[in-house]
């Protein structure tokens, strides 16, 4: 019976000539089909060999890529279904929902009669302007033309004064971030953290306190002063004085309100600027929306948030000006073009600071809406 035979199959004399060769290299106590063996000499305890984990786990590294894009494409659908969310519940918003919510607080009053109140100083002046030229000027005005400006010069003096009784108490807002620094314990040890915290002493705190907190407190109580001495409560000599102490708040108030502004603007410009390098980056090193869609669309939101932002610090710096403008005529006591000039700027601040709150009701009626949504 024939055999078969294997390309690499070897035969016995060739076995034989590998034993005989091998053996002039190891000696008899080595056995060459054993595995590794620890030389018994050796310092060294024998370790008993362990399977790799690493080995035996075959990382796919696709597996990965493709995790992490699913989890970036989740959270970029999700980013994208707040903001359609929120675009929709902006467009169903009305202006007069805005305007009630306005209107409801004292505040919004406060901006709605300030607005017409120096609207109205602002058509007088004009009118005042207009009909006193050599071309529409007139030997005689007419009765209606008289009574007309009586009316209008009654009615901003009128809504000046609804606008100081709107605001009075106005100073319970300082006043409570004030005391609300007044329960902080001295020690900020844990022994006394345990404890129940001392109180520091009202004086204390008030000396304290933050110098535009300290500010809008003495400006609102020396306002309400003077509206009471309107009232007839406090004599009118007590109440000039109050309001000369209130003007004198208010220009301190606002020459710090700038600097703050100013160094917010700062703030925003760096990282604004920050932002810009990121994306310049990323476009030089062929990045894609595709492949990095998080990054990219996190810092689009950043820079359109600075913008607004810096946008509505720019707003906030032209109404402090412009407060700036009025309170000095008031303190310094100008006497050229001294109408003209605080009836415009009390104006523009007027918008302005209306323009603030009217952004705010309409982001809180939008967050509002969207939840619903």
């Amino acid at each position: 019976m024939s055999s078969v035979t294997f390309p690499h199959s070897v035969s016995a004399a060739q076995a034989s000539h590998r034993d005989v060769s091998e053996s002039q290299y190891f000696s008899s106590q080595f056995d060459g089909s054993s595995g590794f063996q620890m030389n018994p000499l050796s310092s060294h305890p024998p370790r008993t060999p362990r399977v790799s984990v690493v080995s035996s786990n075959v990382y796919n590294s696709s597996a990965y890529e493709k995790d992490e894009i699913s989890s970036d494409l989740g959270a970029e659908s999700i980013d994208e279904e707040d903001d359609e969310r929120m675009k929709e519940a902006e467009g169903r918003i009305r202006h007069e929902e805005i305007w009630r919510e306005i209107v409801l607080t004292s505040n919004g009053r406060d901006k709605a009669f300030k607005i017409i109140q120096y609207s109205i100083k602002v058509y007088l002046l004009f009118h005042t302007s207009v009909t006193g030229s050599r071309l529409l000027r007139k030997s005689s005005k007419q009765h209606w033309e008289q009574e007309l400006v009586k009316r209008l010069t009654a009615a901003a003096s009128g809504l000046s004064f609804s606008r100081k009784c709107l605001l009075l108490f106005n100073w319970l807002t300082p006043l409570t971030a004030i005391l609300a620094q007044q329960s902080v314990p001295f020690s900020s040890d844990s022994a006394a953290s345990t404890k129940s915290p001392v109180p520091r002493p009202f004086l204390h705190t008030v000396l304290n306190a933050p110098p535009p907190v300290l500010l809008e407190l003495v400006n609102a109580i020396s306002d309400d002063l003077y509206t009471l001495s309107l009232l007839g409560i406090l004599g009118k000599r007590f109440g000039d004085r109050a309001a000369r102490l209130s003007d004198w708040c208010w220009f301190f108030a606002t020459l710090v309100g700038l600097v703050e502004n100013s160094v917010e603007r700062q703030m925003n410009g760096t990282l604004h600027h920050e932002a810009q390098s990121r994306l310049y980056k990323e476009s030089l090193s062929g990045a894609t929306a595709k492949s990095k869609p998080t990054s990219s669309k996190v810092d689009d939101k950043e820079l359109s948030r600075l913008q607004k932002q810096d946008y509505w610090l720019q707003l906030t710096r032209t109404k402090l000006v412009m407060d700036l403008i009025f309170v000095s005529y008031d303190i310094f006591r100008f006497k050229r073009a001294r109408d003209s000039v605080k009836a415009i700027s009390g104006l523009i601040a007027a918008i302005l600071s209306t323009a603030k709150l009217y952004d705010r009701h309409k982001g809180a009626l939008t967050k509002a809406l969207g939840v619903t949504l």
